[in-house]
């Protein structure tokens, strides 16, 4: 590699694609800056990787413009775009060594041998294969596969380097292993990154901002503190972390909002607009678990009574999943110092309402 170097702004506007009556997206908008590493996060079908397609040139816009720092590349095809890919499956020729499947886009190119055989070296060396230079693929790990695939997609300098769901196929360990090699070498390259996944733990480890998908549209784009806590629609909510939703219908009161929860008064935080039927969203380490008959404390002013269904030990913590009397389930998680509650007791729940995230059940957002 050449050192340090910035990568390229990509400006993805009002795009669509269809593929005949099926939208795949609809008129989406986003800006990555320069040197970002930027997660595509949903499920599957939800278009993230069909936008990284139109990134890479592997598919063509139905409508709208991507834009490469301010150039278009409507016209300009996937070989000449200078972007780097690597796939799940690695896509490594089997009948060549690392080294020349490394080497590969270089040749491609008609980089000079000398100048080829050093850049192979370095980028080797990054991600720690220098010493399997002459292997073949069929005698490596899965993990030492997709650092070989990583390596080829980096070796020409490439500005902006995209990944679809690389990590897929690996086991647990191998796989957060990688993610902090591929964090070091965004670091150490400075060249935007956009990546593709459908696990939110992996996209909040990686990236500088998050773009979460569903059913063809951008719900939200944010970091994943601002996606966990300040979650826009009920979908993203729901989709980053864990979470209880609490529904009924709502009341202004003295300036305050007011959920009706099964007959019990809840403050919600902040007054919603238009619909009737409201949600709020509790994450588990928001919500207190308490003895019956404790009542409010420490500004926790919403409190309902249920009954422990699941009662787990994670080491520093236990983790209960708690039904409330219509049914409703409710995840609490508190630290093992404190009481553990058995299967079937009948506990509190007790929670501030700042806490909680008042929105529609169509999507929309209270004030918060």
């Amino acid at each position: 590699m050449t050192g340090k170097h910035f990568g390229t702004a990509i400006d993805i506007n009002d795009c669509s694609k269809f593929y005949g009556s099926f939208t795949a997206l609809e008129n989406i908008n986003l800006r990555i800056e320069p040197g970002e590493f930027m997660c595509f996060l949903g499920p599957s079908g939800s278009g993230k990787t069909t936008t990284l397609n139109l990134i890479a040139g592997f598919t063509d816009l139905s409508g709208g413009e991507i834009r490469l720092d301010e150039r278009s590349i409507g016209n300009v095809p996937a070989h000449k775009r200078n972007i780097g890919v690597v796939f799940q499956h690695y896509a490594l020729f089997p009948h060549m060594t690392v080294a020349r499947n490394v080497a590969y886009p270089l040749r491609q190119r008609r980089v000079p041998r000398a100048e080829a055989a050093q850049k192979v070296a370095q980028v080797l060396a990054k991600v720690h294969l220098e010493d399997f230079a002459h292997r073949y693929p069929s005698e490596l790990s899965g993990g030492q596969q997709q650092r070989v695939a990583l390596a080829r997609a980096m070796v020409f300098d490439p500005t902006v380097l995209l990944m679809d769901e690389p990590l897929g196929a690996l086991d647990k360990k191998l796989r957060e292993s990688l993610q902090l090699e591929i964090r070091r070498i965004h670091r150490e390259l400075g060249s935007t990154f956009v990546y593709v996944t459908h696990d939110q733990e992996e996209a909040l480890v990686l990236s500088d901002r998050i773009a979460v998908f569903n059913k063809g549209r951008i719900e939200q784009v944010g970091t994943g503190h601002q996606l966990y806590t300040k979650p826009k629609t009920l979908f993203v909510g729901q989709f980053i972390g864990e979470s209880s939703i609490l529904q009924g219908a709502h009341k202004v009161l003295g300036g305050d909002t007011v959920l009706d929860v099964g007959g019990v008064a809840i403050l919600a935080p902040g007054v919603p607009t238009g619909a009737e039927a409201q949600v709020i969203l509790l994450r588990p380490e928001d919500v207190c678990v308490q003895t019956p008959g404790t009542g409010p404390r420490d500004g926790r002013a919403n409190v309902l009574q249920g009954t422990v269904r699941e009662s787990i030990y994670l080491g520093s913590a236990m983790k209960y999943e708690v039904l409330l009397a219509d049914g409703t389930p409710v995840i609490a998680r508190s630290t093992t110092a404190g009481t553990a509650f058995h299967i079937g007791s009948q506990i509190e729940l007790a929670w501030r309402p700042t806490d909680g995230r008042l929105l529609t059940d169509d999507g929309s957002v209270g004030g918060h």
